[in-house]
């Protein structure tokens, strides 16, 4: 019997399937079922039953796993205060993060972070779908979402920013069909949509001082990625909303400009966040530290350049 052992045991009692979490664990099925029948030989008793529909925790096994999982918590406790003291990082991430910032802003930094942490090694789900934490074996994800939020869903988080988000088009959309200047005149154009959970994003709420406006849009596509938006735009096909971190290196590039910035769009949040403090592992915080850094540069080189100011962009609290 090895922790490998038991940490597969565990996840077969989570999600009570062999195949499951063997793929979780990014192992055979054969290997996942040696692995348990070692423990239930060391332990000489049947650690679930098994029929030909269903697998369930044994009575041997039910009083085990609470052991099993105290057991692997300590141990995980022992090698963080190792690694925290040891000079250099070292590890595996499961992270996960929307499509958009995995292609574009993580793909870049997390190759940053690994060629000069060669002990650190990630395992990335990328989706725009949200990740459940437990059936898709995943450590940590970045998350779009409010502090209450965070507490409302029993999540443990660090806030990386505020996200501001702009109305933008390509220069060549804008020399074909104008600029719009007003709400009315915005909802004539045709607007590149995100939809998610079979919810289509176009309902656009915008501010001018006090005054909110919803400005219903009109569009001739709609995609559940939220790059294809932002490459779409860059194309000229339509105006998008879009994080200023997701097109901050295309505002840089001129490959689109800003329209109608005398209104904005309520700020959101990023979080990085999971399920408990004890996997903020030193490799997660050292992602974590190069992620704010990396922001706050974009940040700074946009309000260097007029294309946002700081009341627009506020630091993170």
């Amino acid at each position: 019997m090895n922790i490998k052992d038991l940490q597969v045991f565990t996840k077969i009692a989570e999600l009570l399937s062999i195949t499951a979490a063997a793929n979780q664990l990014d192992m055979s099925t054969a290997k996942a079922s040696t692995a348990l029948k070692r423990i239930e030989n060391a332990l000489g008793a049947q650690l679930f039953v098994r029929t030909t529909r269903q697998l369930r925790l044994s009575p041997e096994g039910e009083r085990y796993l609470p052991l099993c999982q105290q057991a692997l918590e300590l141990l995980h406790q022992g090698q963080m205060t190792i690694n925290e003291s040891q000079p250099f990082v070292r590890g595996e991430v499961k992270m996960a993060m929307s499509s958009e910032m995995g292609r574009n802003l993580m793909r870049d930094l997390l190759n940053r972070v690994m060629s000069q942490h060669r002990e650190v090694r990630v395992r990335l789900h990328v989706s725009d779908s949200r990740v459940d934490f437990y059936r898709d074996g995943v450590d940590v994800a970045l998350r779009a979402m409010t502090r209450t939020a965070l507490q409302d869903l029993n999540l443990y988080g660090f806030k990386i920013c505020n996200i501001p988000h702009l109305l933008c088009a390509s220069p060549q959309y804008l020399v074909e069909h104008g600029s719009p200047t007003t709400p009315e005149e915005l909802s004539e154009h045709n607007a590149l949509l995100y939809k998610l959970y079979e919810v289509m994003h176009d309902d656009w709420e915008l501010y001018n001082g006090e005054t909110r406006y919803k400005v219903k849009m009109t569009s001739n596509r709609c995609v559940n990625d939220g790059d294809i938006v932002r490459r779409w735009c860059v194309d000229g096909m339509g105006i998008a909303k879009k994080s200023a971190i997701d097109v901050a290196e295309d505002l840089l590039a001129g490959r689109l400009q800003r329209v109608m910035v005398d209104y904005r769009i309520p700020l959101t949040e990023l979080w990085l966040v999971t399920p408990s403090r004890q996997m903020f592992s030193p490799a997660i915080r050292l992602i974590r530290d190069e992620l704010k850094l990396t922001i706050n540069q974009r940040r700074e080189r946009l309000i260097k350049q007029g294309i946002l100011s700081e009341p627009e962009w506020p630091v993170s609290d």
